[in-house]
């Protein structure tokens, strides 16, 4: 169905009035092309509105506005996550990159440079991906918020891993500025057969936009794990896109806790017989202003694979939740194992979980299935607790951190998912009914 003409212009007036607030970064002839390409993507979609099919659970004005973001301070003496842990840290102060917070960007198996110096570059590998997924990844779903990134990203980091990284390289986001609206691109391409594990950690912004664009060739493996910290007033937008060869593997977790407004979209393609692609998320969310919406969107085409997406949202006191997620299954993809779950617990009456699971196949020798729930917490299992002297916070607490389980299971290093489990634990010590 055709959108009015009035918001076709609604839609046209805001893209024109947020791109003239921003300037594109000058770099090489290549950079500069890919940014125009973006920005004439931008034009050409319009920038979301509420009547766009897939916004219309979640209002994208304070991610579209023209004028500055509206005031987010963030302050907590929370300790850093997995601070006792070996990796490799790149840290960004309200999307710029902080050389003396970081460590030395060396390590063997891989190379870190820093987007602003290589978009400046004449020559460089980036130039083949920069834009490149996240352009692919516009086709049957727009996505304007993750092209406009790609046309006025300013800082990020590019790598390059050409073996086996023997620790995780943590991109760490911290957040001063009540105002700062920041605009980070990663690009991660592996070798052959290379293996590596990136977190995320921090707030990031009072208005984020990030994109992340990975290249998986065939017998690689890429670990991502992500975990959008405490900021109550954050506004983000993330994309990841990603492109998986033959026999290679994806896995992607992310963790949310508060924040107002949190849109994250993953768009996977699986392009090579017998790859896996994991993509899972666990969100707590509390008060009438918090809104959290999953977007994710995985196309098979080639044989034998396989992709999951788990996804919990635990909801209080008039939190909203959101699920959009789809598998398209192309003809020639015999033999897909597609599985996608969406559920939430509302700890309340006034919470609200809006989800859209999609299937579209076209194969015919596959097994694929979804399924969404929304629910309360189980009586009868909080009763046998209490019937053991388990006190009845405690007992909810434990049945919420069985909720979130599956989700925490995506995570194949167990130190890293226990770090996500304290971090749940000591959320649900400071949100007490």
């Amino acid at each position: 169905m055709a959108m009015p003409k009035q918001i076709v212009q609604v839609k046209q007036d805001t893209t024109e009035a947020r791109l003239a607030g921003m300037t594109r970064p000058a770099g090489a002839s290549w950079s500069n092309e890919a940014r125009d390409a973006a920005i004439a993507r931008v034009r050409d979609m319009g920038l979301p509105h509420g009547r766009d099919e897939y916004w219309r659970f979640t209002k994208p004005a304070d991610l579209v506005a023209s004028d500055a973001p509206k005031a987010a301070v963030f302050d907590t003496d929370e300790a850093p996550l997995w601070d006792d842990r070996d990796r490799l840290k790149v840290v960004f102060v309200d999307g710029v990159f902080d050389a003396e917070a970081s460590d030395d960007l060396s390590l063997e198996g891989l190379s870190i440079e820093r987007l602003s110096q290589v978009t400046s570059a004449d020559i460089h590998w980036a130039k083949e991906l920069y834009g490149t997924l996240e352009a692919r990844g516009q086709d049957p779903v727009d996505r304007p918020l993750a092209a406009l990134n790609t046309a006025y990203a300013t800082d990020g980091v590019v790598i390059h891993v050409t073996g086996r990284v023997s620790k995780p390289v943590n991109l760490i986001y911290h957040h001063k500025s009540e105002a700062s609206d920041a605009f980070l691109h990663h690009l991660v391409k592996l070798g052959e057969g290379a293996e590596m594990t990136l977190l995320e950690t921090g707030p990031g912004a009072a208005r984020l936009n990030t994109v992340l664009e990975v290249e998986v060739p065939d017998t690689a493996r890429f670990h991502h794990v992500r975990v959008q910290g405490r900021d109550h007033e954050r506004r983000a937008a993330t994309a990841i896109f990603t492109r998986l060869g033959k026999e290679s593997t994806f896995k992607s977790f992310t963790l949310t806790m508060n924040g107002r407004l949190t849109r994250n979209e993953c768009v996977i393609e699986l392009t090579g017989d017998d790859a896996v692609a994991h993509v899972a998320g666990a969100c707590v969310g509390d008060g009438t202003a918090f809104h959290h919406d999953d977007t994710v969107f995985i196309t098979h085409d080639a044989v034998n694979c396989e992709s999951r997406q788990v996804f919990k949202k635990v909801l209080r006191n008039g939190a909203t939740g959101v699920f959009q997620g789809k598998i398209l299954v192309k003809a020639d993809a015999q033999k897909t194992d597609g599985y996608q779950i969406s559920q939430s617990l509302l700890l309340d009456e006034d919470s609200q979980f809006l989800a859209k699971p999609e299937l579209e196949i076209y194969a015919d020798d596959v097994i694929c299935s979804h399924g969404s729930t929304t629910g309360a917490i189980d009586e009868e299992a909080l009763y046998y607790l209490r019937s053991r002297g388990v006190p009845t916070d405690e007992a909810t607490d434990l049945l919420v951190l069985a909720f979130l389980g599956e989700a925490l299971d995506e995570i194949e290093d167990e130190a890293l998912a226990e770090g996500i489990h304290e971090r749940l634990v000591g959320w649900l010590s400071r949100h007490k009914s």
